[in-house]
């Protein structure tokens, strides 16, 4: 056996042996050697040139044929194959198979957990959307990110052109008169004026409000509108939502993977008590490990607050505001949730110093640092309202001039990517009715808004969102 293992070092190799020239001895037999008359000097076999000296070189080689070369391999695996069958054990007979069937055993938690992650909604809508989550969560952001970076720059959105017609909104969203009301009507902020469009000539209802949502006693607590966020994309179209702060009451739904933890007080699903004063419902900020900021709820800080973050704060009294997180708002006896998410984007009214549509370093790194995409925000008005921005194809400098142009004197930015932009008004038909997704409608149609309004009304979701409910009289 040992001689079989050895042959293959041993054994001459076909197509490296050298014919070596013969002689013929007097006898008539012949002998290996060079001819007589090549080793005399002049004689007949000396050349008489370099190039003749060459051709004689290389007709002195033996060049092997296919056949013996291919003979020589399979001469070469039937050792190798009677090698392995020597050994006693299967692995030691089959060490590829083995190692394989060793490394997936050794993987089983990967893909245990991958297995949960491409079948857990919360973390997506799509399963593109789930793997991408599942791989930032553990240590393959980079790879998502260049993915995103492939795709976006290669689906940037289209200059000039005019919006489909199933990309603006329904224009008969709630049936309701403004005027006439009663004199025992509650105190509400009067309602938003009209906005001045950017891209020229204006569609039909672009930067008119409109009142959606349930009533408060009456009155319109949430109006909508929509803008084209440049003369350039001009077929790309936004959403806007005005929220009247006197009429509603703020909550933060806290979830098990944002910010994790838990149990929380409020988390989903809604519960049908509070979906009897629900009118709206809109999405927070990014993953905590993302939004360079803390959290704050039901007394307790899950994720220790940052000076200066911009912050979502909502008080006792269901009010809520945005601001820098030390100088606008502060931590006081009447706070109850504080949501941090990276700086703000718009103060005093304008963009904040320094912006950069191409740097997103601060603004979205997570989602491959691409420019165009769905993003969303949150602002306060002068008079106390709250704004919402969100939408498609946007760019961080689009972000904030919308919330500008809406009148927020501060805002923040909230979740961005298509699965996670959702603002949902709830419209049932009775006054205390419950809100279901049945009677719930996306701020922009489905083909602009993935994230239907189903999300707020299930177990599986564990991203943390804000509602906004009719305030008890």
């Amino acid at each position: 056996m040992l001689d079989e293992m050895t042959a293959e070092w041993t054994t001459p190799k076909p197509h490296r042996q050298v014919a070596e020239p013969t002689r013929r001895r007097a006898d008539g037999r012949t002998t290996a050697g060079r001819r007589p008359e090549a080793r005399r000097p002049g004689g007949p076999g000396t050349p008489s040139s370099p190039k003749r000296a060459q051709k004689a070189r290389a007709a002195a080689l033996h060049w092997p044929s296919w056949q013996s070369h291919r003979a020589y391999v399979r001469e070469r695996r039937t050792r190798r194959r009677l090698l392995r069958r020597s050994r006693r054990t299967w692995p030691s007979r089959h060490p590829l198979t083995t190692g394989t069937a060793a490394l997936f055993v050794l993987l089983t938690p990967v893909w245990v957990s991958l297995g949960d992650a491409l079948t857990s909604p919360a973390l997506g809508l799509s399963v593109p959307a789930r793997l991408a989550e599942w791989l930032r969560d553990n240590g393959g952001g980079p790879v998502v990110n260049t993915v995103e970076s492939w795709w976006y720059s290669h689906h940037q959105p289209p200059v000039g052109g005019r919006p489909l017609a199933e990309a603006l909104p329904t224009q008969l969203r709630t049936i309701v008169s403004t005027t006439g009301l009663r004199r025992d009507s509650p105190a509400h902020l009067p309602a938003p004026a009209p906005l001045a469009p950017f891209a020229q000539p204006a569609l039909a209802g672009e930067g008119s409000w409109r009142p959606v949502g349930r009533l408060v006693r009456g009155v319109p607590a949430v109006y909508e509108t929509f803008l084209r966020p440049d003369p350039v994309h001009t077929s790309v179209v936004d959403g806007i939502a005005w929220l009247d702060t006197k009429l509603l009451s703020a909550t933060l739904y806290s979830g098990s993977y944002i910010p994790g933890g838990g149990p929380y007080t409020y988390t989903a699903p809604i519960q049908p008590g509070a979906a009897s004063s629900l009118v709206a419902a809109f999405n927070a900020g990014f993953r905590m490990q993302d939004a360079n900021g803390g959290y704050y709820t039901q007394g307790q800080t899950i994720i220790p607050l940052r000076a200066g973050a911009a912050s979502f704060v909502i008080y006792r009294n269901g009010t809520a505001t945005v601001g820098a997180w030390g100088t606008d708002v502060k931590m006081g006896p009447d706070v109850v949730a504080v949501r941090q998410n990276l700086k703000l984007l718009v103060d005093n009214g304008r963009p904040v110093s320094g912006i950069n549509a191409n740097d997103t370093t601060e603004w979205g790194n997570t989602l491959g640092n691409q420019v165009y995409v769905s993003r969303s925000g949150i602002g306060v008005t002068d008079g106390g309202a709250l704004v919402y921005v969100g939408g498609p194809s946007l760019n961080i400098t689009d972000l904030a001039n919308l919330l500008v142009r809406a009148g927020a004197v501060r805002a923040m930015e909230l979740d961005i990517n298509t699965d996670w932009v959702n603002f949902a008004t709830f419209a049932p038909s009775t006054t205390t009715g419950p809100a279901s997704p049945a009677n719930g409608t996306d701020l922009l149609p489905l083909a602009d808004m993935a994230g239907p309004p189903t999300r707020y009304f299930v177990t599986w979701w564990a991203r943390d969102f804000i509602t906004m409910s009719a305030r008890r009289p």
